[in-house]
């Protein structure tokens, strides 16, 4: 069956590839961006066939969410947050540009949302310590790391990472976190006051092509791919062993597509990641080595807020959307050295 869908965010980077899924697909699909500075460049033009709207802006919405059937809102202000300055564009794109779009959805009966989340609600990520049993560690303490003890301790005891389940508790370490957690918890709330249905996808770490290059605000991908083309070493802060799962742009436009198409009852959060756990060290290693470029540099450098290791589990959704991610990181990564990336993408803050 053919669905109308509304795209927010759809000239982005990740919009733009789940534009081209959903249109591939056969649906029919209205495309809508803000084209802001921090993620296309100054007077960076809409593309054609996009929308220039403001999610925040209810009566722009409310043309576009005609006969629609369901909207996929990846409109949103991305990245850890270099300073504290940058919490009002989060919470005002982010969480107020959320609350709108629900709004105007209510009014115009629209009662199905696909909502693109993020791993990064989870916090510190799950551990086990020596006994087997479930720790929530504290954020690192700044003389640990400072002293090369990268890795959660208790008891004197290093704590054992293992995959996140949906279930886990959301625990924001960031700005952007933050944003994120908002946005599923006005979700949620719209889902139980409208009886509509909500979907919300928690990307891990996406790369792929058109992704912006070395800013504050991109992926550590695309760092190392930038430092890489310029001749120069990634350089990999701590010892490189921080967990992280990579999942490549087509197979998040895929899990939007399965999204749309299988609507879900009540509010469902689901982790869209390849299920193939690589170290940070590792990431580096694939891009320098597919490139032939200089081998990576562990620092023993750190930035205050990272967190040590984020891996989630794909089973539910490969359970209850028939999702499973298609690109192994190690493939994935080494076409990814040679991608084309955005160069005007990320020039300036939110």
């Amino acid at each position: 069956m053919t669905l109308r869908i509304l795209l927010t965010g759809a000239a982005g980077f990740i919009g733009a590839q789940v534009h081209r899924t959903l249109t591939a697909a056969g649906h029919d699909v209205v495309a809508a961006d803000l084209m802001l500075p921090a993620a296309h460049g100054p007077a960076a033009p809409a593309p054609a066939g996009v929308h220039r709207v403001d999610v925040r802006d209810r009566d722009a919405l409310t043309p576009l969410l005609r006969g629609v059937d369901v909207v996929c809102h990846q409109a949103a202000v991305v990245g850890a947050g270099v300073s504290v300055a940058d919490a009002p564009a989060y919470a005002a794109h982010n969480d107020l540009g959320t609350a709108v779009l629900l709004a105007a959805m209510g009014e115009n009966r629209c009662r199905r949302l696909v909502l693109a989340s993020s791993m990064v609600v989870y916090g510190e990520g799950r551990y086990r310590d020596a006994e087997g049993r479930l720790v929530d560690p504290a954020p690192r303490d700044r003389a640990d790391l400072a002293a090369g003890r990268f890795d959660h301790r208790a008891g004197g005891a290093e704590l054992t990472w293992e995959p996140v389940p949906e279930e886990a508790p959301l625990r924001p370490r960031s700005l952007y976190a933050a944003s994120k957690v908002a946005q599923e918890h006005y979700a949620a709330a719209w889902s139980a006051a409208t009886g509509g249905t909500v979907t919300a996808l928690r990307y891990h770490n996406v790369y792929g092509p058109d992704m912006p290059r070395d800013t504050p605000y991109s992926g550590v991908a695309a760092i190392f791919r930038s430092a890489l083309e310029a001749g120069h070493a990634p350089r990999v802060f701590e010892d490189g062993a921080q967990a992280r799962d990579f999942v490549h742009v087509s197979d998040i436009a895929a899990a939007n597509l399965a999204a749309a198409e299988q609507p879900l009852p009540g509010c469902t959060a689901l982790n869209v990641c390849s299920g193939r756990p690589i170290t940070i060290g590792e990431v580096a290693a694939v891009l320098a080595t597919a490139r032939g470029g200089p081998a990576p540099v562990v620092t023993g450098e750190f930035r205050p807020g990272d967190v040590r290791h984020i891996v989630a589990s794909p089973a539910a959704a490969r359970r209850v959307l028939g999702f499973t991610a298609r690109v192994p990181p190690e493939r994935g990564l080494a076409e990814f050295a040679f991608a084309p990336l955005r160069g005007a993408a990320g020039v300036v803050a939110p």
